[in-house]
């Protein structure tokens, strides 16, 4: 089992000064072993060393590439794709980090952060971890026989999804591109529990709760919203849609 003092940290930050910063807040948190490198190059060759990093934080601007990026090329990496990854950033672009959210980031921070915020992230970092705990504690509810459809149009956010449902214990998961591709599916299978993104191209996460709600054969199924959408009034239309709970 993984505990805060002994996680192995991957730190990319070019500033040294960041990197310090960073260093110092990790430290107070009692986490000592820290490798400091600059560049998402240097990152991703550590990354694929032995012993691992148990995580990665790194900037969004770096000397050779950008989280986004980084992130995107550990998931393109059978070894190390499913590295927990943290982002740490004075971006504030919707566009700019939506990649990062796709890919499956465990927590975006600003600078400057507070160790609150990065406790928050780290102990997020520490449930994905402990997953198998987390199996064990849910051993009553059977999850082996439950079925879940995963609706998202990011094939790299599905996988990291189906990662962490196939570590809880969930055997049976099936995947839709977007909602109109999971309308076939819902006529077909009938699901324990529906996750989907908000936005999709062809029918977005909105229009499909609104179709299992009202059409679809299955309206009483549980549906989870998990998404980086930010708008209140669309997350209000959402909960109106009837989803059954929203995780950022």
């Amino acid at each position: 089992m993984f505990d805060l003092q002994n996680l192995m940290v991957c730190l990319i930050e070019p500033s040294r000064t960041q990197r310090h910063i960073i260093q110092h807040h990790l430290r107070e948190m009692g986490i000592e072993n820290i490798d400091l490198l600059e560049s998402g190059a240097q990152g991703l060759e550590r990354m694929r060393e032995l012993p691992r990093p148990d995580i990665t934080i790194s900037a969004m601007y770096l000397p050779d590439m950008t989280g986004a990026e980084l992130v995107m090329a550990m998931r393109a990496d059978g070894e190390i794709r499913d590295m927990p990854y943290v982002l740490i950033s004075s971006e504030t672009r919707a566009q700019q980090l939506d990649a990062i959210r796709q890919a499956g980031a465990l927590a975006i921070l600003p600078k400057p952060f507070t160790t609150r915020q990065l406790d928050r992230a780290l102990c997020s970092a520490l449930d994905y971890l402990n997953t198998e705990e987390t199996r064990a504690e849910l051993e009553h509810y059977d999850l082996d026989t439950k079925r879940i459809l995963l609706v998202d149009d990011s094939s790299t956010s599905r996988h990291y999804l189906r990662t962490v449902l196939e570590r809880m214990g969930f055997m049976y998961v099936d995947e839709a591109a977007n909602g109109m591709s999971a309308i076939p599916l819902l006529q077909e299978t009938p699901y324990d529990l529906i996750i989907t993104d908000y936005n999709m191209p062809e029918m977005d996460g909105r229009a499909l709760i609104e179709y299992v709600r009202t059409l679809s054969p299955q309206m009483s199924v549980p549906i989870l919203m998990v998404s980086g959408e930010q708008d209140e009034t669309r997350l209000a239309a959402v909960e109106e849609a009837g989803v059954s709970a929203i995780c950022d």
